[in-house]
């Protein structure tokens, strides 16, 4: 029965402590994505000194992933935002044009690279998955690290609920309301989401209701499409 109780209580554990490593692989993803979007800005623009600051703000952006990636905990992630780091420094220092737009090209190639690597964590190795067949048996560790995990679940487990209303309020926005007036109000909603999502001290619960709600606006923008199209 003991060991029955302790299998348990080990497999919780790292049920616990994977949802955790889950959810900060999609903030360092959510981090990617902003950072692809300032790429692109830098390769539509024919100027030097604009390509170089958005090639510098979506450095930026990689370098605040780092802590997430450590605890996401994907080594071939990590590997090619560091990479990737290195070719957005030589962006933002060199003197042509041309030059700058060809590094922001093999930019662009990693980041997508990293996003892709990211949406498929769960099926390559982890930092985690030698904690799977080694166990700390210390067992006030373990409950210490279960109890913390359980209640950031429940906190998320509450926002998914709360963010409900907000995904039916914005369903009705994009089913009432003009295309180009409802891609402008998700789009900023959207862009203050990333916003706080790159700020360095914000709370656990804060990081992952901007997620969640950019991540929910995002399939709105997407249902609304493209308004050139719409009649």
């Amino acid at each position: 029965m003991k060991k029955n109780i302790f299998f348990f209580c080990a497999i919780a554990l790292l049920s616990l402590s994977s949802f955790s490593t889950n959810v900060e692989c999609e903030y360092a993803n959510s981090n990617m994505g902003y950072a692809k979007s300032q790429i692109n800005a830098a390769l539509r623009t024919q100027d030097i000194n604009q390509a170089r600051f958005y090639a510098y703000k979506a450095l930026s952006a990689l370098e605040k992933s780092k802590k997430q990636l450590n605890v996401c905990g994907c080594k071939y992630a990590k590997e090619s935002m560091l990479e990737n780091m290195g070719v957005l420094s030589l962006a933002t220092k060199s003197t042509t044009l041309e030059s700058t737009i060809s590094y922001l090209n093999a930019s662009i190639e990693l980041t997508n690279k990293t996003i892709l690597v990211l949406e498929s964590h769960d099926t390559h190795e982890s930092a985690y998955a030698d904690d799977a067949l080694s166990i700390n048996t210390n067992s006030s560790v373990k409950k210490t690290s279960a109890t913390k995990n359980s209640s950031k679940k429940d906190l998320f487990e509450t926002i998914d609920t709360s963010l409900e209303k907000y995904r039916i309020s914005l369903d009705k926005v994009v089913q009432s309301v003009n295309c180009k007036d409802a891609t402008a109000f998700a789009s900023r909603i959207y862009d203050e989401c990333e916003a706080q999502l790159l700020k360095p001290n914000i709370s656990e619960g804060s990081k992952y209701y901007n997620l969640r709600t950019k991540e929910i606006t995002a399939e709105a923008l997407t249902k609304i499409g493209d308004c050139s199209a719409a009649k």
